[in-house]
């Protein structure tokens, strides 16, 4: 291979000073900034007292829980099995559902092109914020105090949290719509409600319906954690069987969960084409 030759490299070196001769600063940050990274990283291992030596060990406790949990076996309550497998379906429909119902309108407060002055705008943001800053599992512990043991309160920690997240993705939903849509409503006479009904909805309730579809299935596991704590449903269930080192039937419910889960993602997957349709590939 030819030598880059001295001439041209010089000639390089003068046209692009910038390149050739960078600051201390700029060679040194990206090394520093990995180091650092490293550093941080050891230290964390070290402070949670990370150890192999436990984690193999660990390792060969939990091959003795898979042994104990073959094969699954629902025993004799397979139809109460059932039963709470639909009421933690039921606790996260009811709660996202609910929770878009109430977020809908806030979020067209929270949105900039809707509501331009920070006035109004910025406290609904913060106050979604501080809702969505919440664990689902805080709110159930919550509920749980407030109205008691059993779905309800799943239902009401769901749709509370949801309602901060579903504020915030459905107002840069409203955002991003296309204006020209908008200033056509409004060149033939309509007034803002109309400019919102018949310019920014149409645009934005194909990203709304997804959005939801998605929240559904997770929220699925999300009723789960939330049961293991009081709040109803497969998790309640689920949480009592491994008290008692039911094992078989804990591998039943897991694999009850995974089923679930894996069908409702099928359907939303279905229906979330069916709204906003198939993308050709190009």
């Amino acid at each position: 291979m030819s030598e880059f030759p001295n001439s041209d490299l010089r000639g390089l070196k003068a046209r692009y000073p910038a390149v050739f001769a960078r600051p201390a600063s700029s060679r040194l940050g990206p090394p520093t900034l990995i180091l650092a990274a490293l550093a941080l990283f050891i230290f964390g291992l070290n402070e949670l007292e990370f150890s192999p030596q436990r984690m193999w060990a660990g390792l060969n406790q939990l091959g003795w829980f898979v042994l104990l949990m073959i094969p699954p076996d629902p025993g004799s309550s397979l139809m109460t099995y059932l039963a709470a497998m639909g009421e933690t379906l039921s606790i996260a429909l009811l709660g996202t559902t609910l929770a878009a119902v109430l977020a809908l309108p806030v979020s067209l407060l929270a949105a900039r092109n809707i509501v331009p002055t920070n006035f109004v705008r910025f406290p609904v943001r913060r106050f979604l914020d501080s809702i969505r800053g919440v664990d689902t599992l805080i709110w159930a512990l919550v509920w749980i105090n407030v109205v008691g043991l059993g779905p309800f309160a799943g239902v009401l920690a769901i749709a509370l949290s949801d309602f901060g997240a579903f504020g915030k993705l459905f107002s840069e939903a409203f955002e991003s719509a296309d204006r020209k849509q908008v200033e056509g409503v409004r060149a033939s006479g309509g007034n803002a409600l109309h400019e919102i009904r018949f310019g920014l909805l149409p645009q934005v309730l194909p990203v709304i319906a997804g959005q939801l579809l998605y929240f559904i299935e997770s929220n699925t596991r999300s009723a789960t954690i939330i049961g293991i704590v009081g709040a109803g449903g497969i998790g309640l269930q689920l949480a009592e069987q491994i008290r008692v080192l039911e094992w078989q039937k804990v591998s039943f419910l897991i694999l009850m969960i995974m089923v679930a889960v894996a069908a409702i993602d099928a359907i939303s997957s279905r229906l979330r084409f069916a709204i906003i349709g198939r993308r050709a590939v190009v």
